[in-house]
């Protein structure tokens, strides 16, 4: 981010802050920026996409280690929610056992909504809603591809070897 960027001291404030998730109001951040925000970020989610390139707004969230996770147009407020750096995930035989918070950070490392997450592995919004609240085990075909989309997308985790218990 450029330095005196109107949305430095967003970034700044994320930066600082050691939660996971913060949500935060269109006033708390306009307080912030000491401005106000643009029409799009009070009327668009696109505004608030998780994009790396060509938005100066979501370099401030992403530059501090923060996605955005949900935006509430109704009650104005945006949640942000901080991936871990790095996972440990269980494995059998050579498949890595995916689990709600791991594809939960996957799609978030993606910038993916669950509906755009889901059509990129070919299964329903609501398949990827169940994995991320664990309503369901993910079947071992779909860890597998799974497995390659994460390489595709860069994302790291560290395999912990199967327990002989």
């Amino acid at each position: 981010m450029k330095e005196g960027s109107k949305y430095q001291p967003l970034l700044e404030f994320l930066r600082g802050s050691e939660q996971n998730e913060i949500t935060l109001s269109f006033a708390e951040i306009e307080t912030l920026i000491k401005d106000t925000l643009p029409n799009s970020a009070k009327s668009k989610r696109a505004w608030w996409s998780n994009r790396s390139k060509g938005a100066l707004q979501a370099s401030a969230w992403i530059e501090a280690g923060y996605r955005v996770e949900d935006v509430d147009f109704d009650k104005q407020q945006i949640k942000f929610y901080k991936p871990p750096n790095n996972f440990q995930v269980q494995v059998k035989g050579d498949t890595v056992l995916w689990n709600s918070e791991l594809i939960k950070a996957l799609r978030l490392h993606m910038g993916l909504t669950q509906v755009q997450f889901a059509e990129r592995l070919g299964v329903r919004q609501k398949t990827v809603s169940n994995w991320e609240n664990s309503l369901y085990v993910i079947p071992r075909s779909t860890c597998k591809h799974l497995e390659l989309v994460a390489e595709a997308a860069g994302f790291r985790y560290h395999k912990e070897p199967e327990s002989s218990e």
